[in-house]
C-alpha cells in the first residue's frame, strides 16, 4: 500500500473543516506529523470528553476557528483569510439516528454547509485541491450482498444518508460549473463505520461498548446482525490524503472514491463486539433480537477497487487488529496515558508498517 508522502505535505497550507470531530482530530494530528500547516474550522466539540480537547489538537493548528459552516459569511472569511492550497471538508452532522431527531439541522449542515465551503473556493487563486468527505451511506441501499461501487445509484432512506447523497450532486455541480475551469481539482471520498481511540459519539458501537464496560454495565446491542465495512480510522484518512496528493499531481480523476476494507473484513455488529469483549475481562453484552428504533440499513458493503488500482490504497489494519488497537487506546487512556501520545504512537506504527 502507498502511504501519504511527508515530502509532499511538508509546508502545504491545508484547511480542514470539522477538525474538532473524531476523524478531524486524528487527521489534524496526522497532517501536523507530516509537516503541513493546518487551519481548522468547526463547531466546538459536541462530546464530553472529546479527542480534540484531550489530545490538545488546537495546539498543532496555526488557526483553529470555532464556527458554523451554515454561516456563509463566516465560512468564507476563514477560507479566504487562510488561503489554503488544499481543502479537506469533513464538517457534518454525522449520525444517522441524530438525523431522525434533527432532520432540518442535518440537511442544512450537510448540504448548505458543503455549498458554503465550495462557494468560498470560487476565485481563490491559491487553492489547488479539494477533497469532500461524504459517506459510504450515499448509496440507495437495497441490502445487496455485493459491495457498492462508485457508479451505483445514490439515495438515502434516512435524513443523514439522503443529505450526503445530495452533497455528491452539489460537488459535481460546483466542479462542472465553476471549479474545474478555475483549475481546482475536486473529488469526493466515501467511507464510514470507522473505529479508533477517542471517539465518544452517541450511538456508535465501540464508544457505547467502552462506556458500558468501563462503568461495569451490560452493553445493549439493538442490531447484532447488521453488517458494515468496519475499519480503523487511520485507513480512510490515509485514503483521503492519498487522493489529495494524486489530485495535486493530476494523476487521479476528479470523481468519487470509496475507501473501505477488503470484503472479508466486513462483519456483523455481533462479530465486532465478540472480538472486542475477548480483550476486556468480564464484559457483559445483551443482544436484542427485535429491531428497535428508526430504520437503519442491515447490510452495507463497499467496493474500493478503484482506490486500490488508482491510488495504491489498501486497508493496513484488518478488523481484529483495528479492534484490538482501539480497545488498547481506550484502556491506556483510562489509566492516565496521554491521548495525544496514544494517537501519535498509532500514527507512527501505522506508517512504519512494511
Amino acid at each position: 500500500m502507498s502511504l501519504p508522502d511527508p515530502k509532499f505535505w511538508s509546508g502545504k497550507r491545508v484547511l480542514l473543516t470539522g477538525h474538532t470531530g473524531f476523524k478531524g482530530s486524528w487527521l489534524t494530528l496526522w497532517l501536523h506529523h507530516l509537516g503541513a500547516t493546518v487551519a481548522g474550522l468547526s463547531l466546538p466539540p459536541i462530546t464530553d470528553p472529546s479527542l480534540f480537547e484531550s489530545a490538545r489538537v488546537a495546539e498543532v493548528c496555526c488557526l483553529s476557528r470555532m464556527g458554523d459552516i451554515r454561516d456563509r459569511a463566516a465560512t468564507a472569511a476563514v477560507i479566504r483569510d487562510f488561503r489554503p492550497e488544499i481543502v479537506l471538508h469533513l464538517a457534518a452532522q454525522p449520525l444517522v439516528r441524530a438525523s431522525y431527531r434533527e432532520p432540518v439541522e442535518t440537511f442544512a449542515t450537510n448540504i448548505q454547509g458543503t455549498i458554503h465551503v465550495l462557494d468560498a473556493l470560487r476565485g481563490l487563486a491559491e487553492v489547488q485541491v479539494a477533497v469532500m468527505i461524504t459517506t459510504d451511506k450515499v448509496y440507495r441501499n437495497r441490502e445487496w450482498e455485493r459491495p457498492y461501487r462508485e457508479e451505483d445509484t445514490l439515495g438515502g432512506a434516512d435524513p443523514y444518508s439522503a443529505s450526503k447523497a445530495a452533497c455528491e450532486l452539489v460537488i459535481d455541480a460546483y466542479r462542472d460549473s465553476f471549479l474545474r475551469a478555475q483549475g481546482v481539482r475536486l473529488a469526493s471520498a466515501r467511507a464510514g463505520n470507522v473505529i479508533g481511540g477517542g471517539d465518544w459519539s452517541e450511538d456508535r458501537l465501540i464508544p457505547d461498548a467502552v462506556r458500558a464496560w468501563q462503568q461495569g454495565q451490560v452493553l445493549e446491542i439493538r442490531r447484532p446482525g447488521a453488517v458494515r465495512p468496519w475499519q480503523h480510522v487511520l485507513d480512510p484518512l490515509a485514503g483521503y490524503l492519498l487522493l489529495a496528493e494524486s489530485l495535486w499531481h493530476r494523476k487521479a480523476a476528479e470523481e468519487a472514491y470509496n475507501f473501505g476494507p477488503l470484503q472479508d473484513d466486513a462483519a456483523s455488529v455481533r462479530t465486532v463486539i465478540e472480538i472486542a469483549r475477548n480483550g476486556v475481562g468480564g464484559a457483559a453484552v445483551h443482544y436484542h433480537e427485535a429491531v428497535q428504533g428508526p430504520h437503519e440499513a442491515g447490510l452495507l458493503l463497499l467496493e474500493s477497487a478503484k482506490a486500490r488500482s488508482r491510488l495504491g490504497y489498501r486497508s493496513r489494519w484488518g478488523l481484529a487488529e483495528g479492534v484490538r488497537r482501539t480497545l488498547d487506546w481506550y484502556q491506556a487512556q483510562a489509566v492516565g496515558d496521554d491521548a495525544r501520545r496514544l494517537c501519535e504512537q498509532d500514527i507512527r506504527e501505522y506508517t512504519a508498517l512494511p
